[in-house]
Parts: structure tokens; sequence; C-alpha cells
């Protein structure tokens, strides 16, 4: 394992106490250049983890609290009218950062949820036709209550599916959640964070990431689990093209973490429930029997066969 990343994922867990899978599939996600969605209920450390990850890798964060007189122009920015120059200057919003931490996004208007589109997709925003771009790297890490929670607005399908992996924290385990009430409180442990990576050294990790091995066998394997989301009896809407995409990367990114240059089924295995779930709608027959997304995914890669691998020069092949 690259020991710049051992060393993040450590300090990470000063904060986040028991949660190392949590951490570690964060971390991935980022280091594939993807957007995180925390879903859990309140208090679990969701965002903690955010606010860890930020300290530990140097990345200048924005955090807004999301709540329903949330607008637009926050988010992405405005222009103002300076009398003495007679021109408009833009004034930058939140998202103009390294790490936005997005809380309670479900907590907000439709039309502020959609201002983050563009700028998870394509890395600027438009403000009065004019494109401005965040800084280098951007992640998004957002955080919702589950959907039953009062008071909040889903987020549609097609911004869902600009995150690359859905999370669930979960509540901590009995000995964690003692070692917490005996610990100190939240924000200190976050003063026991120190940065030992820098901006432009996880834009070089992440560009190592891409260069990954993957052989044709995985490739036709992770086709096979995403074509089978599009036609399971419980679905109605499958993984999209994109979720194919972030699948791939985010499968080198497990594997880069744990210190292969080539991925392996299991990697894909791991990482695949979190890349699809929330990008799935189940139909009346999954509510009707009570199926969770969850569920319907772990029961596809059960179902679906895994490709025999053996060990070569480049990574493993049939």
């Amino acid at each position: 394992m690259n020991t710049k990343a051992i060393q993040v994922l450590e300090e990470v867990k000063k904060a986040v106490k028991g949660k190392d899978e949590c951490v570690e599939e964060a971390l991935a996600a980022i280091l594939a250049g993807g957007h995180i969605l925390i879903e859990d209920v309140p208090g679990v450390g969701k965002t903690t983890l955010a606010l860890a990850l930020s300290k530990s890798m140097a990345l200048k964060n924005h955090r807004t609290q999301f709540t329903p007189d949330v607008l637009p122009a926050d988010l992405i920015g405005f222009s103002m009218y300076q009398k003495g120059t007679g021109n408009f200057v833009y004034m930058p919003g939140a998202v103009m950062c390294n790490l936005y931490l997005a809380d309670e996004i479900n907590r907000t208007s439709p039309k502020t949820q959609s201002a983050l589109l563009e700028v998870m997709e394509e890395g600027n925003v438009t403000v009065d036709g004019e494109e401005h771009p965040v800084p280098s790297p951007f992640i998004v890490v957002a955080t919702q209550n589950p959907k039953g929670s009062a008071g909040t607005q889903p987020l549609p399908e097609s911004q869902l599916d600009r995150f690359m992996v859905c999370m669930s924290m979960g509540y901590p385990s009995f000995e964690d959640e003692i070692a917490i009430a005996k610990g100190k409180s939240e924000g200190e442990f976050l003063n026991g964070v120190r940065p030992v990576i820098t901006a432009q050294e996880l834009r070089h990790f992440q560009e190592e990431v891409k260069e990954v091995y993957i052989d044709d066998s995985l490739y036709k394997y992770m086709n096979q689990l995403v074509r089978a989301t599009r036609e399971n009896q419980y679905i109605d809407l499958g993984v999209s093209p994109r979720g194919t995409v972030a699948l791939t990367k985010m499968v080198k990114a497990t594997a880069y973490l744990k210190g292969r240059s080539f991925v392996i089924p299991e990697d894909v295995v791991q990482v695949f429930v979190d890349v699809a779930r929330h990008r799935i709608v189940l139909n009346t027959k999954a509510r009707a029997a009570h199926v969770r997304e969850a569920q319907v995914l772990t029961k596809i890669l059960e179902e679906t066969q895994k490709p025999v691998a053996r060990k070569e020069r480049r990574g493993y092949r049939d």
C-alpha cells in the first residue's frame, strides 16, 4: 500500500472510531476522483469523517448546513455590480474549495440541490453565462438523513448518479461506543488529526490510480453485474453507463489502496453494492416484498459467476 495513503487512513481513524472500512472506502472514492454520499441517521460521524479526510490531506474545505432557505447562489456564487469600475465582478460561492461538505443535502430545495449538478460533473460553475473552474482536486462529500426522515427532499436520480459511492456508516459497536463516550468531544478528536499529504500529492495519487490494470475478464464481469440490475425483477431503473465507469474507477482505487497494480474479482465484490445502490430504483414488487436495494444487489453478486483468475505479470487473467 502507498505509505502516504496509510498515513492518511491512520489520521482519519483518530477522529472516526471503529469504522475502518468506511474510512478506507471514502479514501478510495477520493483517489478515484469521485464524490461521496453518506446516508445514515444523525450523530454517527458522517460530518466528522468528511472533515477528518479534508484535514489529513490539507484540503481547503467549505461546509454548508443545508436548510430550506439555502439558495443556489450560496453554493455557486453570484455577480455583483461595482459602481467604481462599472463592471460586474464574480463573488465565489461555497463550492470554490477542494472538499465541499454538503451537510444534510436532502433538507434543502430541489432547486438548490440541482445547483451542484454542473460542478460535480464538469468541475466548474456557470454564473451569468461565464464559466468559473473550481480548484483541483475537487470533491463533494454530501450527507443525508434516511429517506423516511421528516422534512427531507429526496435527491433526483440524475444527481444521485453523480456520486461515485453511497455509504452507510451505521452505529458503532458496543466497545467502540464506550470508547467514544470515554474519549474527548467530537471537535477535540478532529484537533488530533494532522495533515500528512498536500492537494498536489493527492492529484499525483489520483493519476497513479488511473494506471491500475484491469483484465478484460473483469471488465466483462463488471458489465454482467451492471446489466443484471437492468433485468432484475425488482428493479425499475438499473445502473447507468456512468455507474459502470464509476465502478471501474472505484475498483482501481481499491486495488491501489491494497498495494496492488492490478484489480482482482474481490475488489469488484467489495465495492459493487455501494457503487450501485443509489443508482437503482426498486419497483412496487420489491416494496411489497420488503426488499431493499442492498439485498437485491447482494443477490446479483451471488448469482453472477466471478472470473477464475490466476496471477500474471500485469494482473489477474483467466
